[in-house]
């Protein structure tokens, strides 16, 4: 279903029962609702999921002009009134945990828990001669290229790749700028030992992006927290360890729901 929000329409999907606790999920940096696709296969047969595509993702339509991250966290909460959900488990990737983390802090009420794979959580600014903006401007398609592969280390995953690719395609130039810029300066260090919630960090120990250190300092630093390392896993492990994503979350969160 589409969600209209002022001038942006939000592509959102759900499986599972009603009847059940509902956890949401939210892509990374381009990645749409689909980086989710296989872990909620397994958690619908016990799990209302929704999931979605965040602003300059997927099949969602935005201005470029409102990706920010308040906008972002807005949208959480949009998309839980559409469904007419009070409260969730929210589940983030990569990038997409600024948008977790802030909307957890903003609401603690509706964020009852929190899944963080991989997450970003500082960045230091960004500046002009950036090589990773400079690609994104000068050499887009290579740029995504490098990235994808920088994104699935693991071996025999050719077809990971393929798919990862055709996801972060449906992201237009001035999107993925937008969403990258967005990050430039993003530091929650102070905020996130107020965060309340279970937390369940995932992280891929042989993941390039986020180093294994940033998943050590969250587990340190917030509360009623379990980290998991996934041997061998890159930096998205919802795509090539679905199942072990699946049972991380159905094991931290059976007896919290």
């Amino acid at each position: 279903m589409f969600i209209t929000i002022g001038k942006a329409k939000i592509y959102a999907t759900s499986f599972g029962p009603k009847t059940f606790p509902t956890i949401v999920a939210i892509g990374g940096w381009i990645g749409s609702w689909e980086l989710w696709a296989e872990p909620f296969a397994i958690l619908s047969q016990n799990w209302h999921t929704i999931a979605y595509d965040h602003r300059g993702t997927g099949a969602t339509l935005a201005p470029v002009e409102s990706i920010t991250l308040d906008r972002l966290v807005d949208d959480v909460f949009a998309v839980l009134d559409a469904y007419s959900i009070e409260h969730c488990i929210l589940a983030a990737e990569s990038a997409g945990a600024l948008t977790a983390f802030a909307a957890a802090l903003k609401n603690p009420h509706r964020i009852t828990g929190l899944v963080i794979v991989d997450g970003l959580y500082v960045q230091e600014t960004l500046p002009e001669n950036d090589r990773f903006l400079l690609g994104l401007r000068k050499a887009y398609s290579a740029t995504l290229d490098h990235f994808v592969e920088a994104c699935v280390p693991e071996p025999d995953s050719d077809h990971i790749k393929h798919w990862g690719r055709q996801i972060i395609d449906r992201a237009s130039q001035d999107s993925a700028i937008a969403l990258y810029l967005m990050t430039s300066g993003a530091d929650l260090r102070h905020d996130l030992p107020r965060i309340t919630q279970p937390t369940l960090i995932i992280h891929g120990e042989a993941d390039s992006l986020i180093p294994l250190e940033d998943a050590y300092w969250l587990a340190e630093t917030i509360p009623h927290t379990k980290l998991s390392i996934l041997k061998d896993a890159g930096h998205v492990p919802t795509l090539t360890h679905p199942v072990a994503i699946a049972q991380e979350i159905t094991s931290f969160f059976q007896d919290k729901t």
